[in-house]
């Protein structure tokens, strides 16, 4: 599937599996888990999300992923392609990269420690068209200077690519790091989003 078809309408190594175990509807295991790949500027992307009957498309967004990337866990048996669970996220993905979204606005279901999660939720407010440090952030969230390494671990388990723009937190000095994507794809987010200018003009 490419974005650019679409009608108008990474879990870092070592880290909590956001996903938890692979369900399947109708085994009376939980929710069914259902999984989608698409085309984009950055390359081909891997969305899962978990049966939600209150959601928009009746499926909650759980890992947006580059897909094939280091620490990604790929599609497991028990799960099913359907993009229609995913009709919503795939619409604001396009948007986005249109240039015409910035504020993803969806229903998540991720899993994590209680700290990655207030990490993940404050990346949220992070706005378009800017970045923060990771030293900000810790002072935003009143993290201890010396444990502003976990912090760039919680944000490096973010399972939620570009929906929590943690492409948006950058070094002290400047420095594109920590990106699950890669620094490239991290620039060139960030460029698209207008808070870097582009290298040629």
């Amino acid at each position: 599937m490419d974005l650019s078809s679409l009608p108008a309408r990474t879990t870092a190594p070592g880290g909590p599996d956001p996903l938890g175990p692979p369900v399947t509807r109708g085994t009376g295991t939980g929710p069914a888990t259902f999984f989608t790949t698409v085309s984009s500027p950055l390359g081909e992307l891997l969305l899962v999300a978990r049966e939600s009957p209150g959601a928009p498309d009746g499926a909650a967004l759980a890992s947006l992923s580059m897909a094939g990337g280091r620490g990604v866990p790929g599609p497991r048996p028990g799960w099913r392609r359907d993009p229609a669970a995913f009709a919503e996220a795939l619409r604001q993905l396009r948007e986005y990269f249109a240039g015409r979204l910035t504020r993803f606005e969806l229903e998540y279901v991720t899993e994590g420690t209680p700290f990655q999660r207030l990490v993940w939720e404050a990346l949220d407010a992070i706005p378009y068209g800017t970045t923060t440090t990771y030293g900000e952030l810790a002072g935003r969230l009143g993290v201890p200077r010396g444990e502003v390494r976990a912090l760039g671990g919680a944000i490096g388990a973010n399972p939620l690519l570009l929906v929590r723009p943690c492409h948006r937190v950058i070094g002290a000095d400047g420095a594109m790091r920590g990106y699950a994507g890669g620094v490239e794809r991290k620039v060139a987010l960030l460029t698209h989003e207008g808070a870097l200018l582009p290298l040629f003009t």
